[in-house]
């Protein structure tokens, strides 16, 4: 079956093309409704307890105000002092480690949580990861 376009069809195509107006997004406001509302924290250079200190009230903050994920960033442990003390082991990034374990440990904190990135804590390239909270009923 062959469909002839009628010339209003094609005067209104021409139109469309010629026109310099902007069509409207039909689904912007569904674009704002999958926006995972997320936040990122910076720990690098913190001692172990300052760290803990630090994630444990950004955890409770996060979790309160409906966001869903952080971003813990860490560093990997590249420009740390390590070297200098034999005492400490240059292979281990200790905040990326202890981080998620302290948080672990706490069951309050895990109550809030849906999920921690361990394939991020893991891998040795990667100087932060992800952790997904829970929404308040």
């Amino acid at each position: 079956m062959i469909n002839k376009l009628s010339d209003k069809d094609k005067k209104d195509w021409n139109n469309f093309l010629n026109s310099k107006e902007k069509l409207e997004v039909k689904d912007k406001e569904t674009y704002k409704k999958t926006k995972i509302p997320e936040k990122s924290i910076d720990l690098h250079g913190l001692t172990l307890e300052e760290a803990n200190i630090k994630i444990s009230k950004f955890i409770n903050y996060c979790f309160e105000n409906n966001v869903k994920k952080i971003n813990v960033i860490t560093g990997k442990g590249m420009r740390s002092k390590n070297l200098d003390d034999p005492y400490k082991s240059s292979n281990l990034s200790i905040l990326k480690h202890s981080i998620p374990e302290f948080i672990q440990n706490d069951t309050d904190l895990m109550s809030k949580i849906i999920k921690i990135d361990f394939d991020a804590v893991n891998s040795q390239s990667s100087g932060n990861f992800d952790i997904f909270l829970k929404t308040i009923k």
